[in-house]
């Protein structure tokens, strides 16, 4: 698995040893969870917080597009990530092929009406701004910090190929369905079939816990939803017959939930060794008393 550069697992390291030394066992534990997710997802937090602020001060009459201010942004903030070391050169080039596979969709989606881009820009092609890539590769930058902000491993993982099959269907799926039957609800049950024993074991200091992975898949889609709903509410992006104060309908939590495996599978291109198929024992650490 691709280590953080020492200068970056120092700041992580400090930020714990931090929180360990002001709080009770396990609140210390809890804090730490959430403040590694936040870590973990710092780049889509970014992100989001651009999209808000942009939308809150920005005047049609401004020389730079707004979706071409997030654009730039987005660009520098993965720059600065890679000078920074916040993720490693490898990690970045999984996150560019997802990123990558998430703008096919975008083009595919926006000429198809699923959804649309209302406000103009220089950046933008085929109806798509170019930030809206980065989106996805803040998901992508997610699913890599995190696993090895929290060492994750995953046991037992299911066959390899099982798993790069299922990623493909899904992956089709997003596109066959406007010209034949939808079979997500075969592609949900696919998940749990395949996953469904999967565990993924996490360390947020000296002890070791775990989540069924299609449970983490869940929560984690619930939150891609919440950001969905700020998107919308800020009339960033539109879905075909929304309007910009209603909630986006919960069908896209399904479909985050389904991506996500997508994006997941990726990331495993350069953290196989995270992987622990049926047989390999995996190695956890009791809680040690302070």
């Amino acid at each position: 698995m691709p280590l953080a550069p020492p200068e970056t697992r120092s700041l992580e390291r400090r930020m714990g040893d931090w929180a360990r030394a002001r709080l009770p066992y396990g609140v210390a534990e809890l804090a730490m969870f959430v403040l590694k997710q936040g870590w973990a997802c710092l780049f889509g937090g970014l992100l989001l917080i651009a999209i808000v602020a942009s939308k809150a001060v920005w005047q049609p009459d401004w020389p730079l597009a707004r979706y071409d201010a997030l654009f730039l942004f987005a660009l520098a903030t993965q720059a600065l990530f890679l000078w920074r070391k916040l993720e490693t050169w490898e990690e970045a080039r999984v996150i560019l092929l997802f990123h990558l596979t998430g703008t096919a969709m975008e083009w595919f989606k926006v000429h198809a009406g699923s959804w649309a881009y209302p406000e103009p820009a220089l950046f933008k092609v085929l109806g798509v701004p170019l930030f809206s890539g980065f989106m996805y590769a803040s998901v992508g930058s997610y699913m890599a910090r995190v696993i090895r902000i929290f060492d994750m491993r995953f046991a037992p993982y299911p066959p390899y190929a099982l798993t790069l099959a299922l990623a493909a269907a899904i992956y089709i799926n997003f596109f066959a369905h406007h010209f034949g039957p939808d079979i997500r609800i075969g592609l949900f049950a696919a998940t749990v079939l395949i996953y469904g024993r999967t565990r993924i074991w996490f360390r947020i200091h000296d002890h070791d816990w775990w989540m069924p992975l299609p449970l983490a898949a869940f929560l984690s889609s619930l939150a891609l939803w919440v950001a969905e709903n700020i998107g919308t509410a800020t009339g960033t992006w539109l879905y075909n017959g929304q309007r910009p104060d209603h909630w986006v309908s919960l069908a896209k939590l399904g479909s985050w939930y389904l991506l996500l495996y997508v994006a997941f599978v990726t990331v495993t291109l350069v953290v196989r060794s995270a992987l622990y198929p049926a047989g390999r024992a995996v190695q956890t650490y009791p809680r040690q008393t302070r």
